[in-house]
């Protein structure tokens, strides 16, 4: 069987998985904005600690998603329009959580260009697993007490205080994430909720972080050959349930091989091409692990 995907791929399937819907798009903005809203307004209206730790699990989520609308609009395959696209990453997503599309995409597409060799910029997050048990449990644990996360906060603290310094994109993506920040402060001191605006900041330093750990750990590492140049035996797609999806793996995050496979496809159609692929017999002999618990306890061993 061939390796390559365009061939295998009728032009009609191809044409397909590759189309983009700005309507689905759009709900998945839209999506995500009124989950944010709703965690917020749950928190406002039932101040308790159950729920205040269940906003921050789940904003924690939200900003992850964030994320990946950065990454699609990066890869300009979201919406039809690039202007959409543009203001969806920044406005709508990227400003909220201080990432820049253009910044972002300059790695990742090194990423892709590079993924299966030494050469690849991202090898660092994910090359030493399987680790330990203990060393994966300290890990976890600089991510939900805030220490990498706070690193985070510092690294834009030193960034606003040499703003003059920077260049240009960074600026802009500095500014807007200062803006959208009291944007959303001024919103809640408005309702009378101002304190709220601390559980938008405890879970960009604690569950995002974490969540942002777990993708990495998913998507590449303990993969059956790193430096095989076959994607499927040096990326992984994982089964996750609903509730993982709503947690850790927004919007089809979770079929990552097909995402290498062919980066344009959008990532409401990445579920269709892995069936494609799995009725034609591509990935015979590929092994997706069922949630994240159980992946997780096979990129660990006990000492």
């Amino acid at each position: 069987m061939t390796t390559n995907i365009r061939e295998l791929l009728t032009a009609e399937e191809l044409a397909r998985v590759t189309s983009k819907d700005d309507l689905r798009a759009a709900c998945i903005v839209l999506f995500d904005w009124a989950m944010v809203i709703g965690l917020f307004v749950l928190a406002a209206a039932f101040p308790n600690p159950v729920t205040m730790l269940f906003t921050v699990l789940l904003l924690g989520g939200r900003q992850m998603a964030f994320g990946v609308l950065v990454h699609e609009t990066g890869h300009k395959s979201f919406f039809t329009s690039q202007s959409v696209n543009d203001f969806v990453a920044t406005w709508l997503s990227g400003y909220w959580v201080f990432s820049d599309k253009d910044a972002y995409m300059k790695g990742h597409l090194m990423h892709h260009k590079d993924c299966g060799t030494v050469d690849d910029p991202d090898l660092k997050n994910f090359d030493a697993y399987p680790v330990s048990s203990t060393s994966f449990k300290r890990k976890v644990l600089r991510d939900i007490t805030g220490k990498i996360g706070w690193r985070r906060i510092v690294s834009i603290g030193r960034s606003l205080y040499r703003f003059n310094e920077l260049k240009p994109g960074v600026k802009k993506m500095l500014a807007g994430g200062v803006i959208c920040n009291l944007a959303l402060l001024l919103a809640l001191s408005v309702a009378g909720f101002a304190e709220l605006y601390a559980l938008w900041v405890i879970a960009f330093m604690t569950s995002h972080m974490l969540i942002t750990r777990i993708r990495q750990i998913a998507e590449h590492a303990a993969v059956p050959d790193h430096f095989d140049p076959d994607i499927r035996l040096n990326t992984r797609t994982i089964y996750i349930s609903w509730l993982e999806a709503l947690l850790v793996a927004p919007h089809g995050l979770n079929f990552h091989l097909e995402h290498h496979l062919i980066a344009s496809v959008p990532i409401y159609r990445l579920r269709e091409l892995h069936q494609i692929l799995l009725h034609k017999g591509y990935y015979e002999g590929i092994e997706f692990p069922k949630g994240y618990l159980g992946l997780l306890r096979r990129v660990t061993y006990a000492t």
